[in-house]
């Protein structure tokens, strides 16, 4: 207990808000080493209850912590395929380090062992060096296995398939693969080198990528299974279907969902002005609305595209906000303008459809939800306008909806997620099976992982038994 915790190296606040480079820039070995050495070893093991693929967290940190950073990776590879990725996205705070009994002495989470950057560490120092250790594959089946789409759930189910000795194909209906990490997260939380060697690791593993082929379009998914002979298929298309507000002024030019705003500039790099795949929007004062960890996101993005003034427009409070600790705390020390308890009422345009203002109401917090948070309650007569040329709306996704909208028989709930069995992860369709986002809703990276590692392991056994 007398380690203090090792704070992440980061850009100047000033600085990283004009450029794309990663603001974290990672621990040095003496740092990985000291903080590794808080881990208690507890028995129990509590951290793991937190984790959704059950990386055996002690036994890495005792790895790194006697400088064994091979061995720390090679514990984790056990369970995880991501942990460069995982060790920068995954809302440890709510999970793993939720649970740490270094945290629960201290009495804050913040202050329990840094599971993910040690993770993290682990990771880069191999894919720096060039010492990762090869995927063991088991011997070909003359199985062959379909996976739609390639984010978190589709790259863990795909790997774990191929393992098994399975081949498989992954299809993607964007140029690029990655889903969510290469679409959603910007550049400077995720660099988008890290993704491609993940997929790289795929390609090493036998598995094939057939890009720009969009199933439901291109192809069926019935066909997969009937005409192409393929035994199962992995369906984890995610969830691609932004949320709108049902406002008036929605349509205006200059609103924008976030899922567009950040794809033009992730997937297709639009702040590489002249050299980019696509035209993009240069707002100078942009709102923001939402308060997940996508708004952050956006509301950053914006900064590093030239606006002048972001507003994170929001209508609850702080201690309500869902978004990561740590993304609230970057995006201030950016300049983003957090309006707490705000939300828009309707979005103004001029006389040639170009949003020229936001007009908001004020907000107080009445009594909790369903979900436990109080509900935000209007206060009347409270309007006022904010002078803005952009508009992001970030309040959340659906499942995508093609796949069910065109295979007949796939079962879904009322929210349009795929209905699937809770231990194999098998849809109402003998042989297809679904996990991810498309299944839960919009989550987090890792627990996607673990639904693909559960679908696999589905996959696995269904394919066993014919």
């Amino acid at each position: 207990m007398a380690i203090p915790p090792q704070a992440m190296p980061e850009q100047d606040a000033r600085e990283r808000a004009r450029n794309m480079n990663e603001v974290a820039l990672g621990y040095t070995a003496e740092m990985a080493k000291a903080e590794a050495s808080r881990c208690l070893q507890c028995p129990s093991k509590p951290c793991m209850q937190g984790c959704p693929v059950a990386v055996n967290i002690p036994g890495f940190l005792a790895k790194a912590a006697e400088g064994d950073f091979a061995g720390a990776l090679r514990v984790i590879r056990e369970t995880s395929l991501l942990p460069a990725v995982c060790g920068r996205v995954c809302p440890q705070e709510k999970q793993c380090q939720k649970f740490c009994t270094m945290g629960k002495l201290l009495k804050d989470v913040e202050k329990s062992v840094a599971i993910g950057r040690v993770e993290r560490f682990c990771a880069d120092l191999a894919r720096e060096n060039g010492t990762e250790e090869p995927v063991e594959r088991a011997p070909r089946t003359s199985r062959r296995v379909a996976v739609i789409g390639s984010g978190p759930a589709s790259i863990t189910c795909a790997a774990d398939c191929a393992k098994a000795g399975h081949d498989v194909t992954v299809f993607e209906a964007f140029h690029k693969c990655g889903g969510v990490l290469v679409y959603g997260i910007p550049e400077f939380r995720l660099p988008k080198a890290i993704v491609r060697h993940e997929i790289d690791g795929l390609k090493s593993l036998g598995v094939e990528i057939d890009n720009n082929f969009v199933v439901g379009r291109t192809r069926k998914l019935r066909d997969l299974l009937e005409k192409d002979g393929f035994d199962a298929v992995f369906v984890g298309t995610g969830a691609g279907l932004p949320k709108f507000m049902n406002i008036e002024g929605e349509n205006l030019n200059g609103v924008f969902s976030a899922n567009e705003y950040l794809t033009r500039a992730n997937l297709m790099k639009a702040y590489e002005e002249g050299r980019a795949d696509t035209p993009f929007w240069h707002g100078k004062k942009v709102a923001v609305l939402g308060g997940g960890n996508v708004a952050m996101d956006a509301s950053r993005m914006a900064l590093r595209l030239g606006a002048e003034r972001v507003y994170l427009i929001y209508r609850r409070s702080l201690d309500e906000m869902p978004a990561r600790r740590e993304e609230i705390h970057h995006a201030k020390e950016e300049g983003v303008e957090f309006h707490m308890l705000e939300n828009a009422k309707r979005i103004l345009g001029d006389d040639k459809g170009f949003v020229n203002g936001i007009e908001c109401l004020r907000y107080e917090l009445g009594e909790p939800d369903a979900s436990g948070r109080r509900s935000p309650v209007a206060i009347p007569g409270s309007e006022f306008t904010l002078d803005v040329d952009t508009v992001v709306v970030a309040v959340g996704n659906a499942s995508n909806p093609l796949i069910p909208a065109t295979t007949e028989g796939l079962e879904v709930n009322k929210r349009g997620n795929i209905v699937v069995d809770p231990e194999t992860n098998m849809t109402s369709i003998p042989g297809v099976f679904a996990g991810g986002d498309i299944v839960l809703g919009a989550a987090t990276v890792i627990l996607a992982m673990g639904e693909g590692r559960r679908a696999a392991a589905g996959i696995n056994a269904y394919l066993a038994k014919k």
